[in-house]
């Protein structure tokens, strides 16, 4: 068997997502024959070599599962918690592989969340390059203007750092003013930092007071209640593995007439190119005397 990336056969294994296998090694979690292993090019054998990840040695990879979990408020998106507060792992009962959650949704949102012991696929889904656009309704306080929505729009600096492009379409309203009532929204995100979207509303002036997560890339399901959840079926593995990073809008063509300095120079060009004019001829009988006065 060829040689593969140390974080490849780790994923693979069902120990984390790639990303999360990253870490590990670069925090020095990651033993090979014995040796610790920081370096992300590492390559090893997964058959033949010894690996460990936290003193747990790597066996062969277990069958992938894939689940879709309607995540409740006050559940950790994480496989465990310092604080014991329950996780989404406690609401998969009865799953034998080593699952984990893909992606992030903080504590007191609720919604869809992709769980799998896929790292391939984990990698694809969570990564914004890949195009994985993951959908939610955002209900926020009072009624935003158009243009702090298209300011969202283009991205804002959150944290020191500008979050990518979105789109955000207004669904409802229940006031007329910016300081009455609510608004709610349709967010498309490609990037997951922590509590992005609180974060962006709340650097406009409306807070989210309600957030949930209602698709995963092309992945939706409205049957799934809070606490819920299922096996995705094989044409929707497929789906999410096919996934491809959507094209950049085309730039629109410049139909600018050429500027008229470029004319004019034209026309310079096209003066300096006519002849000179021709000398005038001297009138005949001054010419007959010349003649006359050589021969006397």
């Amino acid at each position: 068997m060829e040689l593969e990336r140390l974080q490849k056969i780790i994923a693979h294994a069902g120990f984390a997502s790639r990303r999360e296998a990253e870490t590990m090694i670069r925090e020095g979690r990651v033993t090979v024959n014995g040796r610790v292993v920081t370096e992300l090019g590492s390559r090893a054998n997964a058959t033949r070599d010894h690996i460990k990840v936290d003193g747990k040695l790597i066996t062969r990879a277990e069958p992938h599962r894939y689940i879709l979990l309607y995540k409740p408020k006050e559940v950790m998106t994480t496989v465990e918690d310092p604080q014991g507060r329950r996780t989404v792992i406690d609401l998969v009962r009865g799953v034998r592989e080593r699952i984990y959650p893909v992606g992030r949704l903080d504590y007191h949102s609720e919604g869809l969340v992709l769980l799998t012991n896929d790292g391939e696929l984990a990698f694809k889904v969570s990564h914004p390059t890949n195009g994985s656009v993951k959908t939610y309704h955002v209900k926020v306080r009072g009624v935003p203007e158009q243009r702090l929505i298209d300011k969202l729009q283009r991205g804002i600096t959150l944290d020191g750092k500008r979050t990518l492009p979105c789109e955000i379409r207004r669904v409802k309203t229940t006031g007329r003013t910016e300081d009455e009532g609510n608004s709610w929204f349709e967010v498309k995100l490609r990037e997951g930092r922590t509590q992005q979207i609180r974060k962006m509303f709340q650097a406009v002036g409306h807070p989210v007071s309600k957030l949930k997560r209602v698709a995963i890339g092309p992945i939706s399901d409205p049957k799934l209640t809070p606490g819920v959840w299922r096996e995705l079926s094989k044409q929707e593995v497929k789906m999410l593995s096919t996934m491809k990073q959507p094209k950049p809008a085309a730039k629109p063509r410049r139909t600018t007439a050429r500027p008229a300095t470029r004319a004019k120079s034209t026309t310079r060009a096209k003066t300096t190119t006519k002849s000179k004019p021709a000398a005038k001829k001297k009138p005949a009988a001054a010419t007959r005397s010349k003649r006359a006065a050589r021969r006397g």
